[in-house]
């Protein structure tokens, strides 16, 4: 679409008819669907899902990530109208995405939300997309990986954040976001020896055998050796992309629950993303954007380029 067609395209969110392209849209107005993708819960001929999840039950500290994925669509209106810049592939032209809306759950009913999240992903994956999540804080990556792991059998995770949430608890009624990837060691949906830990900048006991590259590491060592690393630890298998946003420094993401100094600047984090092209990638999420403490809103465009870079793998594995 030219760009002087533009007002002609309202609410590309509810009456664009392709699925594939640009758009051209006022970012300031109009529906905020992610990307300007077409909300559908049709997903006959989808490449990629993006599914919002607003949970923010299961934090140690500061709440408010349930508002996360409003605001990650929102901040995302900025992006639709170029292919994205460092990648030689434009996906929003090349694949049929769409943003199959929000998981619908019962907040006071807070123990059955992790199967009503399962069933939620692995609905999309019957169907045949692939799913980029928008959270939420970092518990939902649980219920997320059990859906992946009975399509693929236990995972490579490659994890960008300050902490390992690897925290011991063998108690597997708790919803905490301290102790996802525990819990995923332990129920064998991950491999650890094929995953990796990417910005770890906290205090961890036993890393159950997951392998970490911390902040300074990044730092010290720099991208191209941090991308080269984590590529020879994950290899080719299926691989589940996971990022707390708390992986940056807060001076790039101060909209979090619990943020850590000395964190991945976001040059740093774009350079280890798109330097990650030929994983296979199987799926994704952004966690943990808390609108509440970020009046700017800088954290949610850091939210929204980390999706968007997401959907750039996925795209590199399965399309180019």
């Amino acid at each position: 679409m030219a760009l002087e067609d533009a007002k002609t395209e309202i609410d590309a969110a509810f009456t664009r008819d392709d699925l594939r392209g640009l758009t051209f849209e006022n970012a300031f107005g109009g529906a905020t669907s992610f990307l300007r993708r077409r909300y559908s819960k049709d997903l006959a001929g989808v490449d990629l899902a993006i599914t919002g999840v607003p949970f923010d039950q299961a934090v140690t500290h500061r709440t408010g990530t349930r508002f996360g994925p409003r605001a990650i669509r929102e901040a995302s209106a900025l992006q639709p109208f170029d292919p994205p810049f460092g990648w030689p592939t434009s996906p929003l032209e090349e694949m049929a995405i769409v943003d199959y809306g929000d998981l619908a759950f019962d907040y006071a009913k807070t123990s059955e939300f992790p199967a009503t999240l399962t069933a939620h992903i692995r609905g999309i994956l019957a169907a045949g997309p692939g799913t980029i999540t928008l959270g939420g804080d970092h518990f939902i990556t649980l219920p997320i990986l059990r859906a992946y792991a009975e399509k693929f059998g236990p995972l490579s995770v490659i994890q960008f954040d300050a902490h390992s949430d690897l925290w011991a608890d063998d108690d597997f009624d708790r919803i905490d976001h301290g102790t996802f990837l525990y819990k995923a060691v332990k129920q064998g949906l991950i491999d650890p020896e094929t995953s990796v830990q990417i910005g770890i900048r906290t205090h961890c006991d036993d890393y159950l055998g997951v392998n970490k590259i911390d902040a300074a590491e990044v730092h010290e060592r720099g991208i191209a050796d941090t991308i080269a690393r984590a590529k020879a630890i994950v290899k080719d298998r299926p691989c589940y992309v996971t990022f707390d946003i708390d992986a940056l420094d807060p001076a790039f993401a101060p909209g979090t629950g619990t943020p850590v100094w000395g964190g991945l600047a976001t040059w740093q984090a774009a350079g280890l993303l798109r330097g990650l092209a030929g994983i296979n990638i199987v799926g994704g999420d952004v966690v943990e954007v808390s609108p509440p403490y970020d009046t700017a809103g800088i954290t949610a465009v850091a939210g929204a380029h980390v999706a968007h870079e997401l959907i750039c793998l996925y795209h590199w594995a399965h399309h180019k």
